[in-house]
């Protein structure tokens, strides 16, 4: 299968379960031109909406390695740095099938969606995903890992820990998370407007499941 029709039947699944938002007409500079058709845009519920995202998880200065940071970066047409695609998407069960979750983690979130989100600049495969680089830990870093790499590579779209703000807005858990109370969630401290690079980070969710902090809520676009 095709990088454009892979990206688009992984995201087409998870638009379909409430767990990404498509949008109809995207602003001609959401991502490059290469890209555009079948990449999408993770951007913070207190900085974006739907409609203007602002600032998306980016790859820092658009380096195609391991260890490489992922973070907030303003909306771009012409910087690659910002063109992510949905590689694999599918229920979390799936992903234990596939041994890429441990059962720890299927039994809590079997029935919700998981992704893993590739970094894809001009539209090109690099098979590094958005990951963490050992098991989730409070204020750890998101980089890029190789795709193959399991549980901290698969990311889930925790809409039961927020159910009041999805399928607009939702925690994003990594799925090597070894608590499940307040499990590790993706999280922004700071203000990308003020800062060139926003690196995300992973914290213990808190306020779940009735007052989830803005900056521990985020939304995605397809654009096709």
């Amino acid at each position: 299968m095709s990088i454009r029709s892979k990206a688009r039947a992984a995201a087409a699944m998870l638009t379909m379960a409430g767990g990404l938002c498509a949008v109809g007409a995207p602003p001609a500079s959401a991502a490059t031109p290469q890209c555009g058709p079948h990449c999408i845009q993770i951007f913070s519920a207190k900085f974006g909406t739907p409609e203007h995202p602002r600032f998306v998880e980016s790859v820092f200065r658009g380096i195609a390695k391991a260890g490489v940071p992922t973070g907030l970066h303003r909306v771009s047409g012409n910087n690659p740095a910002g063109d992510v695609i949905v590689s694999r998407a599918g229920k979390v069960s799936d992903f234990y099938a596939a041994g890429m979750v441990s059962a720890a983690v299927n039994n809590h979130y079997g029935n919700l969606q998981g992704v893993q989100i590739e970094y894809a600049p001009r539209g090109k495969a690099t098979g590094l995903c958005a990951a963490l680089a050992t098991t989730a830990y409070q204020n750890e870093r998101l980089t890029l890992e190789p795709c193959t790499t399991p549980g901290t590579t698969v990311f889930i779209i925790d809409t039961a820990d927020s159910p009041a703000t999805a399928p607009t807005y939702f925690p994003i858990v990594n799925a090597s998370t070894t608590d499940f109370a307040h499990p590790f969630a993706m999280t922004i401290d700071g203000n990308p407007a003020r800062e060139r690079f926003l690196p995300i980070r992973v914290r213990h969710l808190i306020g779940n499941p009735h007052h989830v902090p803005a900056n521990q809520l985020w939304g995605s676009n397809v654009l096709n």
